[in-house]
């Protein structure tokens, strides 16, 4: 028997297909609504900024390096100047294989190994994204070649850019200093600063000297181009300028010719010579033999030329004119005598009979004289004009070493003078504290004998002598040393002069400085220690020679120069000024292992006097003489 059909139950059929389709319709609405409101949200409520967004990507902002500021000697002539050349760049992060690319983009462009070292180092010490130079100094030759065959290598442009230059090279290197590419160190001090936005499209900063204490003058503002760039990133047209603003031009007080004099006077010594106007503190020449040229670094030092100047025993990147610490032999004497007469020590008429030697009493040890057999009776002139040295053994050992410190630091020994530029050394005017303080040793008067002529712990730089040299010529007055005379600025063209930094006035009777520097002028004149320095000078030269000891002699020993190798022979010193009755240059001559400061530091010195007193050279006065001489 057969089932009996179901019947269908359409109605209810109808409700449930009702049902489903309400919710599906319910459910597309509420995307749509979703949808809906997310396209009012980005169109209307957030449509500024990704209208923001849209224009950055058609507009980039490409900073233009400004002009680095020239600089001047004190006459125009240039010291520092920025020259335009292409360059070959690289960016790594664009470049998928950089070893080969490189063999290729070679093919085109000449690249050295010296290139490829330069460019691995950069490379070490960057990021990939940052643009690096392989080449620079392109040849029009050679960019046409690489413009023609640029679309073969991605991530590698063409860019011009700004070169600093050194015209003078070695000669300027001990106070221009030189500039070099910025990296982690510079990066940190530029954002403690607040400067990181002027520095955007700039890849050097200043490292040393002039360059980098005045950085700030010297680097301008950076400009902005506003640029629309199409989908690739490629330029289409410049919708606005922002012009960068170049440097300040800094003129200097260094004289470039009597640079020049003075570093040729040198000839094959190495050695130091400062400069200074003893009426402002304006530094006219500032030379430190051997230098560098410090063009090397300024597109990053090859290695080798790196290594060849870093290990070499003539050390060109110590900068010995304001690094340089160097016993100051007998040019003390002059200080020390000043300190006898204002301390009551002694007086100018007081005497004491030279035998050659001072012995501290119960002591058999000699201190001896630089004249075998002594200078017989000997007064404070005399001891200055024939260097006396055993009158400074006595007075010293009166003195005591804290007077001699507290005396002698006025002129500025054993502490940094203050130049305007960074990296200067202190020297050493040794003290009982000092020495408690540096070698936890107490000080015996055995130490005190030696300072009393310029050696034992006694240290000075070049440029403290000079500074200390321009104090006695100023009779007292005490200028701050500086080598910027003045600043033009770039926006408007106002030179600004920098003023004369006035320090203090020494407090001590004036005829005790007047006969110190009475006994000065006649070191220069027959009987005293240079008197080949002053022959024939139509002007007065007031002058103390120094001859500072390399290494110990034993007692009884004779110091033969022959017989010792030559980096172990004394230094010469020598101190000077002129016209000896109104001072208009004071120096301090360092020659290392020149033996006698008379006859071989003087001769520097007369030239460079020579040539700023009377405008002219005389060669005759270069060569050494052989008097005997401290």
């Amino acid at each position: 028997m057969m089932k009996k059909a179901e019947l269908r139950d359409h109605p209810r059929e109808m409700r449930s297909f009702r049902l489903r389709l309400g919710l599906s319709a319910g459910f597309i609405l509420f995307f749509f609504l979703l949808l809906l409101s997310r396209f009012f949200y980005l169109q209307v409520i957030q449509h500024r900024h990704f209208e923001t967004l849209a224009e950055n990507n058609r507009i980039s902002i490409v900073p233009i390096a400004p002009n680095r500021g020239v600089i001047l000697d004190r006459n125009g002539r240039i010291l520092a100047r920025n020259y335009s050349a292409y360059t070959l760049e690289i960016t790594p992060g664009k470049v998928k294989h950089l070893g080969k690319t490189i063999a290729e983009l070679s093919k085109y462009v000449r690249i050295t190994p010296s290139d490829r070292k330069r460019f691995k180092r950069l490379l070490e010490d960057s990021h990939s994204f940052e643009s690096l130079p392989i080449r620079t100094r392109l040849s029009d030759e050679e960019v046409a070649r690489f413009s023609v065959n640029s679309f073969r290598f991605p991530g590698i442009s063409i860019n011009a850019k700004l070169f600093r230059q050194y015209p003078e090279g070695e000669l300027t290197s001990p106070f221009l200093g030189y500039i070099g590419r910025i990296n982690d160190n510079d990066l940190e001090k530029i954002d403690d600063s607040g400067e990181t936005p002027n520095y955007r499209g700039t890849d050097y900063i200043g490292k040393m000297g002039i360059e980098q204490s005045y950085e700030k003058k010297l680097h301008g503002i950076t400009g902005f181009d506003q640029v629309e760039v199409d989908s690739s990133g490629r330029e289409v047209r410049i919708l606005s300028r922002t012009p960068p603003v170049s440097g300040d031009t800094i003129t200097l007080t260094i004289d470039g010719k009597l640079q020049e004099i003075a570093e040729r006077a040198f000839g094959d010594y190495r050695g130091a010579l400062v400069a200074i106007d003893p009426q402002s503190g304006e530094i006219l020449a500032f030379v430190s033999k051997p230098g560098f040229d410090p063009n090397l670094f300024v597109e990053g030092i090859d290695s080798q030329i790196w290594q060849a100047l870093n290990n070499s025993p003539d050390k060109p990147l110590v900068n010995r004119a304001l690094r340089g610490e160097y016993p100051p032999g007998s040019t003390f004497k002059p200080f020390m005598a000043l300190a006898g007469l204002e301390l009551k020590a002694r007086s100018p008429t007081d005497t004491i009979s030279d035998p050659g030697y001072f012995a501290l009493p119960g002591k058999s040890h000699h201190y001896r004289d630089w004249k075998l057999g002594g200078h017989g009776m000997v007064d404070l002139h005399k001891s200055i004009v024939v260097s006396c040295d055993t009158y400074y053994y006595g007075l010293a050992n009166i003195l005591g070493i804290d007077r001699i410190h507290d005396f002698i630091s006025q002129f500025g020994l054993g502490k940094k003078t203050g130049i305007d530029i960074s990296g200067e050394l202190s020297g050493v005017l040794p003290s009982a504290q000092w020495k408690e303080k540096r070698y936890k040793q107490k000080w015996y008067a055995g130490d005190t004998i030696p300072v009393g002529i310029g050696q034992g712990y006694d240290l000075v730089t070049p440029l403290q002598l000079a500074f200390a040299t321009s104090i006695l010529a100023g009779n007292g007055m005490a200028y701050r040393p500086h080598l910027v005379k003045s600043v033009r600025d770039s926006k408007n063209g106002k030179m600004e002069k920098l003023p004369s930094s006035f320090l203090y006035k020494l407090d001590v009777e004036p005829e005790y400085l007047s006969d110190v520097r009475s006994a000065m002028i006649d070191v220069t004149k027959p009987g005293g220690t240079a008197p080949k320095v002053g022959e024939g000078a139509p002007y007065e030269i007031a002058a103390k020679t120094g001859t500072a000891q390399v290494i110990g002699i034993k007692q009884g020993e004779k110091y033969v120069a022959s017989q010792i190798q030559e980096r172990y022979r004394d230094h010469a010193l020598f101190i000077a000024y002129a016209p000896a009755d109104h001072p208009r240059i004071a120096l301090a001559v360092v020659v290392e292992n020149g033996g006698h400061g008379g006859s071989t530091a003087g001769p520097i010195a007369r030239q460079v006097m020579d040539y700023y007193l009377l405008g002219r050279q005389d060669k005759s006065n270069l060569e050494k003489q052989n008097e005997p001489s401290d």
